[in-house]
């Protein structure tokens, strides 16, 4: 799996537009609760974007309980009063303006009940996908190559694992805007990703385990120094 950063955020314009036109439709059309919305071929002709476009516009509001999609049937509004709605969409649009202290908070926050889920409920295919990022992070880190991408593929990997398909798309959509500023803000130099490897590593280990409180406790101690970092910046 591999973040494509530059195609996220030149698509998330995009995505808010069509979730804001989504709203303004749903205002001037009356639509009520239950009502059914036009099918994505529709919008995307009605909004001139692809329809993919458009699948991850309804997407994301469904994923905040806007909208509600049914197989073979289509996407119907939630049981959301309009007002209540337009404000909600607000607020969600505004999401996508949070400084860089806010998107680490929250995935600190995020991720410390992740990884508890995770050493609970991992496979052994999740294992797997977590070795297979730690492997490309340490290769990288040993050759002196920026790995926040390699770093942050770690993490989603223990967010599937986590088990919880909120966490973890929610992980997916604050990802890119994390890696775009640790870049802007050069955080973790050499000497400190190079610690990343042995923290990683033990946070792994908890997870094979099955040890949720371990695993916690490592997580947290491999946030210790970004988290006084981002209170620096």
């Amino acid at each position: 799996m591999k973040v494509d950063t530059t195609a996220k955020s030149e698509n998330t314009k995009g995505i808010n537009e069509i979730i804001s036109s989504i709203g303004e439709l749903i205002t001037v059309k009356n639509l009520e609760p239950g009502d059914k919305l036009p099918s994505e071929r529709m919008l995307s002709e009605k909004f001139k974007v692809s329809r993919g476009v458009v699948r991850d516009a309804i997407q994301k509001l469904e994923l905040y309980g806007l909208l509600i999609s049914r197989p073979q049937s289509g996407t119907f509004v939630a049981n959301i009063g309009v007002t209540a709605m337009n404000g909600m969409i607000e607020d969600i649009l505004r999401l996508e303006d949070q400084d860089f202290k806010a998107l680490v908070e929250t995935r600190i926050l995020l991720e410390l009940k992740t990884v508890r889920l995770a050493a609970i409920r991992r496979t052994k295919e999740d294992l797997e996908n977590m070795m297979s990022a730690l492997t490309a992070y340490s290769e990288k880190v040993t050759n002196g190559e920026s790995a926040v991408e390699e770093d942050l593929l770690f993490h989603l990997a223990i967010a599937k694992a986590s088990g919880n398909a909120t966490i973890n798309n929610f992980m997916l959509m604050i990802t890119p805007e994390i890696i775009t500023n640790f870049e802007t803000y050069h955080v973790c130099g050499k000497s400190r990703a190079l610690i990343g490897i042995e923290e990683h590593q033990a946070i792994y280990d908890a997870i094979k385990q099955q040890n949720p409180q371990l695993a916690k406790q490592k997580m947290k101690d491999h946030f210790s120094e970004l988290y006084q970092y981002c209170y620096n910046i």
